[in-house]
């Protein structure tokens, strides 16, 4: 399957959805502390939290312990200042999606730590800066399951 990373997220609802995403594809979700808001908060809790038991969520003290949790498996950073499309990526099972905060996206010495090949992007219009946390993660799992053939799924 896929794993999804969440560098320091500051949003609960935005981690929230995204808990409710990987409950409903299988996707295990890594949570890189310092988190913006506890995870008992309500606003978490609304959005998703409710099926934080249909899914594994691993939480990290730092970004060292989640590189060495994961291992050997390949990582993709998603980031606005990324050189490969998206869709040009071509993911494997075990690959892991990383996503930056918020408001300030991957700190530039974790992007340098990923090969420019795993440095990707979500295409959007010219002149915009981001899409919403939640969606991006959205849009780039499914987009890996679609190329896995949608395993497990109904």
């Amino acid at each position: 399957m896929i794993d999804i990373a969440l560098y320091e997220p500051e949003i609960p609802p935005n981690t929230g959805n995204i808990i409710r995403l990987c409950a409903n594809t299988g996707a295990v979700l890594h949570l890189i502390e310092p988190l913006g808001f506890r995870l008992d908060e309500a606003s978490v809790r609304r959005a998703g939290l409710d099926y934080a038991w249909m899914t594994q969520v691993c939480i990290h003290p730092d970004h060292t312990d989640f590189v060495r949790a994961i291992g050997g498996q390949r990582l993709f950073a998603f980031s606005a200042r990324g050189g490969i499309s998206l869709y040009d990526a071509r993911f494997a099972v075990g690959d892991v999606l990383l996503f930056g905060p918020e408001t300030r996206g991957l700190p530039a010495a974790v992007l340098d730590a990923i090969a420019p090949a795993h440095r990707l992007r979500i295409p959007m219009r010219p002149g915009n800066r981001s899409i919403n946390l939640s969606n991006a993660v959205a849009v780039a799992l499914y987009e890996a399951l679609r190329q896995l053939g949608l395993p497990a799924m109904g």
